[in-house]
């Protein structure tokens, strides 16, 4: 039996074993929970906390574990504050149940994104964990006849050192669930931490299953009598089947059903083989009328009319054109950022068993709130109808954020389509998910600074793309046509200046757009760092120096840019045999990351990246190693996409189909990575995202002090379309 066991449920687990469960915002126990806690049952529900009688600790992780370590996060916190031992603890997948696990940055939405994970759940889970340890030092209290007040807790061991009496949390589990639940406890002052920022005490608990296989994943699903679905979709988005011929397909062994669905033509079958096959086998006469027929280049070319125009004022101080109009040196850019995809190493895929009356969905879901309305509403039912089971996911990157319900919606048209009663497996091919659409959009900056007596002293940034959230569950968050996303990042900066303007023009584009691992910073991180170093090379300035004369109101960035400087020895860009080094520093999702890179010109394939230093203030770090993997990994993900990754559009249609076309960093090209933790007693902020903005622009301005220019169209090498 394992967590992820698809044939058990919470309930089956739970059967015949005394637990105690504990959840933060829980309401008082009744008589009715009461009378549960007496029979040996779960002490609730709905929990954050389970304590079985074979002495593990279940950590019902509300956010979605794809790699970025939530499930090893979420456990160290309730693991601190219950002073468990780190070889009891265990986590899974909460069930969909926003009105228990919504995300507390999001409001009554459950969902996991914005680098929120640690950050919203680090009080909600230290009292949570404290609150169990409470519970179980009184059930040992009453058993034992002594005082709450003489009892310790070390290492998943409750003591009564007096007596010397002691017991495991699972001996006291039955007891504990009879108790009712105190409201208010005491959370451990930080210098009193034995886990949480501790280096080496901490492994991650999804490594041990991925690495022997055992981890389920949504591919990994085989329930009896089950069909695997493809899709193929229209090669112009917005277009639709005008005539199927499906006569062939239908021949070929295995296949079972093919039907319209709204999105294109489902190919059901017993397995994968056939159904690709039999869909290669369909003929089908798509209708464009109403699809996106632009190409890359004619995109662009309306972004600089837009451009051309003030759009709506997104960020002000002073006046910037005023300012601009007057000075005496005035400098000008224009940064081009291509559609993007996210290609996560496994594509999107979903499970759906609907009976006409309930549906149960197991995947990778990433937005359960979202995913568990649009199941409900395309099958007719309520949202408490529809179960979700969330299993491991293969990366994202805002892939399967679903904020616009792409494949949910598509897995519930297909199970509707083909009638209840039939499990059905949906599955998207590598191809399928890189020329899918819900990229991270194009954008446009067109950037002005003037410069004077040494320093910057006017600066306007105009962007130009389309937004993130216009038309999904996230629209309401555009106010006065700005959505915030498209602008986080150029509609503040970090720096002091006195005269400044950021604008948006919002396109209307037939491509369909989502969030992309750092949202908005993708774009604006890079614009804004390139440009002011930029700025401060005209002006003379040092790029280290001349940002922190800046920085006077952000301590904090001004705080991680001197440990990046001091871990790699800052002495100036150039540090001689062809190489130079390039700086950058960014906040986003509350967290301050700069870096500085070491590169070479390269020998033809772009530049070579020899090595990035990096420094993260995330407030209280909870769990070191996986902070230092989080950058290293953005630094990766990021340096890929701003050396080789685009995904042009030629009359409507994504040219790349898969890794070959869409070009991800080698292994033989990915530098070494030095980082360094800020400490720091602010509550703890994201790090999932962080690392990705300042790689380009690091390594932009290292090229500029090769003497090259800074790269203002990405990727830095271009694909011929």
């Amino acid at each position: 039996m394992t967590i992820h066991d698809t044939k058990l449920s919470r309930r089956t687990i739970l059967q015949g074993t005394a637990a105690l469960m504990v959840a933060f915002y829980l309401p008082k126990p009744g008589k009715a929970q009461a009378a549960a806690a007496a029979d040996g049952a779960p002490f609730a529900p709905n929990a954050f906390v389970r304590v079985a009688k074979d002495n593990t600790v279940t950590v019902l992780a509300k956010h979605i574990e794809m790699g970025q370590g939530p499930y090893t996060g979420l456990t160290t916190i309730v693991a601190e504050e219950l002073d468990a031992d780190w070889s009891q603890m265990r986590a899974e997948g909460a069930p969909a149940d926003n009105k228990l696990y919504n995300n507390l940055a999001f409001g009554p939405i459950q969902g996991t994104g914005g680098s929120t994970a640690i950050a919203n759940s680090y009080d909600q889970l230290r009292k949570a964990g404290a609150t169990a340890r409470v519970m179980l030092v009184q059930a040992a209290s009453g058993e034992w006849k002594v005082p709450a007040g003489e009892i310790t807790v070390a290492r998943g061991v409750v003591r009564h050192a007096k007596s010397g009496r002691q017991a495991t949390f699972g001996q006291l589990a039955e007891a504990a669930a009879k108790l009712p639940v105190p409201q208010n406890v005491t959370l451990k002052k930080p210098e009193d931490f034995t886990l949480i920022g501790k280096e080496g005490v901490i492994k991650r608990l999804d490594i041990p299953s991925k690495t022997n296989g055992t981890a389920q994943f949504t591919i990994d699903i085989h329930e009896p009598n089950m069909l695997t679905v493809v899709v193929a979709h229209p090669p112009r988005f917005g277009g639709k089947a005008a005539k199927v011929d499906d006569g062939e397909a239908r021949k070929i062994a295995g296949v079972v059903d093919i039907k319209t669905l709204p999105s294109g033509i489902a190919v059901y079958a017993t397995s994968m083989w056939p159904a690709i096959k039999a869909r290669e086998a369909l003929k089908i006469e798509w209708d464009d009328t109403s699809a996106e027929k632009r190409g890359t280049a004619q995109l662009l070319a309306d972004y600089r009319a837009m451009a051309a125009k003030p759009g709506a004022i997104a960020g002000k101080s002073g006046d910037a054109n005023a300012a601009l109009a007057k000075a005496g040196q005035v400098i000008e850019a224009e940064y081009v950022f291509p559609y993007l995809a996210h290609a996560p190493m496994e594509p999107l895929d979903a499970y759906l068993m609907w009976d006409g009356q309930q549906a149960h969905a197991r995947y990778g879901c990433q937005f359960q709130t979202v995913d568990q309305g649009t199941i409900a509403g395309i099958l007719g039912l309520k949202p408490e109808q529809v179960k979700i089971d969330m299993l491991l996911a293969g990366g994202s990157f805002g892939r399967r954020a679903q904020a616009n319900a792409q494949l949910v919606a598509e897995l519930a048209q297909a199970a509707k389509a083909i009638g209840p009663g039939k499990p059905i497996k949906l599955m998207w091919t590598r191809e399928d998910d890189i020329q899918g659409g819900y990229y991270r959009p194009m954008f446009l900056h067109r950037l002005r600074g003037a410069v004077a007596d040494g320093k910057i002293v006017a600066w306007s940034n105009t962007v130009v793309g389309q937004s993130f959230i216009a038309g999904s569950a996230f629209a309401a968050m555009i106010k006065d046509g700005v959505d915030p996303t498209m602008v986080e990042g150029s509609r503040e900066l970090l720096y002091d200046i006195a005269d400044f303007q950021c604008d948006v023009h919002t396109a209307d584009v037939g491509i369909p757009t989502l969030w992309w691992r750092s949202v908005g910073h993708t774009h604006t991180g890079y614009a804004v760092e390139t440009f002011v170093d930029e700025l401060l090379q005209a002006a003379g300035q040092d790029p280290v120096a001349g940002r922190l004369a800046m920085m006077e109101k952000n301590k904090r960035a001004a705080g991680a840019l001197r440990a990046v400087a001091e871990l790699a020895k800052w002495s100036g860009p150039d540090v001689g045999n062809g190489r130079a080094r390039g700086v950058a520093v960014v906040e986003s999702f509350g967290s301050f990351v700069a870096q500085i890179a070491e590169v070479s010109a390269g020998d033809g394939d772009g530049p070579r990246v020899h090595k990035v230093w990096c420094a993260v203030d995330c407030g209280v770090a909870v769990n070191p190693d996986i902070i230092r993997a989080q950058m290293e990994g953005g630094i990766g993900y990021g340096l890929g996409h701003v050396l080789f990754a685009e995904v042009p559009i030629d009359q409507g249609r994504p040219v790349p189909k898969n890794f070959d076309t869409y070009r991800s960093l080698r292994i033989n090209e990915m530098p070494e990575v030095e980082v360094t933790i800020v400490k720091s007693s602010e509550k703890p902020s994201g790090v999932g995202e962080p690392g990705v903005p300042p790689i380009g622009p690091a390594v932009a301005n290292a090229l500029a002090r090769l003497g090259q220019k800074r790269p203002r169209e990405l990727p830095f090498v271009r694909a011929a379309v």
